[in-house]
């Protein structure tokens, strides 16, 4: 499609979501962090046996400081997070870095073939091809063998996906919710085409949770550029999801139940949710999903232990005036110390997230940031662009990904504090979407991340400022004009 085509479609899409945006505004996060008392103590830490002491709670967090350099990102960040959310920070979770599709698709077709009780899929995109059929088959076969399961699919991003695929699945006992239908006249909630679910969780039996960028797509399943130029192929996509086994997949199961519940969804049958409920606690299996209590009613009926690294479920619905996503983002890099290593598939970054890069970078952080030199976007491509200069000249290190179409939403801070998950650097993503983030406080994991970093960087391109400022002019008034209208990229 030609340049000139893709800007008549922009243009198209944005005038019909003009009137329906609105002017939110995204928070001022130096305020949150300035009304979040110095002396603040984070709160206790959640267990798989409920809270813990705050003397325990204090000394796993002097034990995961003292195996790293000193950082912000850990006490000061933690306490500024909680201001903002009511998701705990959760310790014995097992987290797996799943990086790209054949390894993420491995994980989550493992996790459903092991599925006793109940299987939860969210995602933004489930297509009718070789991959979405799989898993489709997958989990009829669950369904039909006693396996409750449970799916939501965003409505727009799963446009091209007929509704027979669907119905298949309804007509076999599977529970199906389209999110945000785009027919207003099927919608269960106030309508508008800006807030979509971009979520894309799997849950299995209240116990592992798989979360991250990738869709239910056959794009996920090619293979890395590896033969020769001269030969067809599609294009790698380089995605990264994790696994989670611990505490934490209750908070992923609360998003999924509360999304149910504002989607009108039909009523789940009585499963076990939130595994090892005590009898004694008057909580039913299937909690209540109509108000914010049931957060504070589960939060002591947790899945068993399962590894040592601290995890925080941080998620974000449109009309919140937190949006946390944005907030941990920003903090996060308000407070590093010696690095921030940063992924992004849609970098349209607001004013508070280039002051944050840049200030970092002037204060002696290596901030190196990879970003898509492939793109299926060429407007979100050229958008992108139009921030290099200034974060450059302030010692911001870009990288372009030239091996494959980057889709991955990661960083890793200090090499102790690391995000995985679905949110882009984007208006839409930030505004407009249902995220969904892990934050994993890990020395082990932060090593690991930083490996698949290096891995990226490798094929990546680095854009120097004194061949950037020789561009010629035709680019520089591409990256200009398309920001004109970044709010509906």
């Amino acid at each position: 499609m030609t340049i000139m085509k893709h800007f008549f479609l922009f243009f198209l899409f944005a005038s019909i979501l003009s009137p329906i945006s609105g002017c939110a505004a995204l928070p001022n996060v130096s305020e949150v962090i300035d009304k979040t008392p110095a002396a603040q103590k984070p709160r206790q830490i959640v267990s798989s046996k409920g809270l813990i002491s705050p003397d325990k709670s204090k000394a796993i967090m002097d034990r995961l400081k003292r195996s790293v350099d000193p950082t912000d990102v850990l006490e000061r960040l933690t306490a500024v997070v909680e201001t903002v959310t009511e998701s705990p920070l959760t310790k014995g979770n097992k987290v797996t870095l799943l990086a790209d599709g054949k390894n993420a698709y491995a994980a989550m077709f493992k996790a459903i073939q092991s599925a006793k009780n109940h299987i939860n899929l969210e995602s933004y995109i489930i297509e009718d091809d070789e991959t979405g059929r799989k898993f489709a088959d997958l989990l009829l076969q669950k369904q039909a063998g006693g396996v409750q399961v449970n799916i939501i699919y965003d409505s727009m991003g799963s446009m091209n996906t007929p509704a027979s695929f669907f119905q298949r699945l309804q007509g076999a006992g599977i529970q199906v919710v389209g999110f945000n239908p785009l027919n207003p006249l099927e919608s269960q909630e106030k309508w508008g085409l800006t807030h979509r679910d971009h979520r894309k969780i799997l849950i299995v039996d209240g116990k592992v949770a798989i979360l991250g960028g990738i869709n239910i797509s056959k794009v996920y399943s090619s293979n890395p550029l590896k033969r020769k130029q001269t030969e067809k192929r599609p294009i790698h996509w380089r995605d990264t999801d994790i696994q989670i086994e611990g505490p934490a997949v209750a908070e992923l199961q609360k998003l999924f139940l509360d999304t149910w519940l504002k989607q009108k969804g039909p009523k789940l049958s009585e499963r076990n949710y939130f595994p090892d409920l005590a009898p004694t606690n008057g909580i039913s299996a299937l909690p209540k999903v109509d108000s914010a209590e049931k957060t504070q009613k589960t939060a002591s009926n947790l899945p068993k232990e399962k590894g040592n690294a601290l995890v925080r479920v941080v998620g974000s619905t449109p009309g919140e005036t937190n949006r946390i996503p944005f907030i941990v983002y920003v903090s996060a890099i308000a407070f590093a110390e010696y690095s921030i290593h940063m992924t992004n598939s849609y970098f349209i970054p607001d004013d508070q997230i280039v002051k944050a890069l840049t200030e970092a970078a002037e204060r002696g952080v290596d901030v190196k940031i990879i970003l898509p030199g492939i793109t299926d976007s060429p407007l979100a491509f050229h958008a992108q662009r139009y921030y290099y200069s200034g974060l450059l000249k302030s010692g911001v290190k870009i990288y372009e990904h030239s091996t494959s179409l980057l889709h991955a939403k990661t960083a890793v801070i200090d090499k102790v504090w690391s995000t995985v998950g679905s949110t882009n650097m984007d208006f839409l993503s930030l505004l407009n979407n249902d995220e969904v983030n892990a934050v994993v406080l890990s020395r082990e994991f932060a090593v690991e991340m930083e490996k698949m970093f290096a891995g990226d960087l490798a094929g990546s391109r680095q854009i120097k400022l004194d061949e950037w400022k020789k561009r010629p002019l035709l680019p520089r008034f591409k990256e200009w004009f398309v920001n004109l209208f970044v709010r509906w990229l």
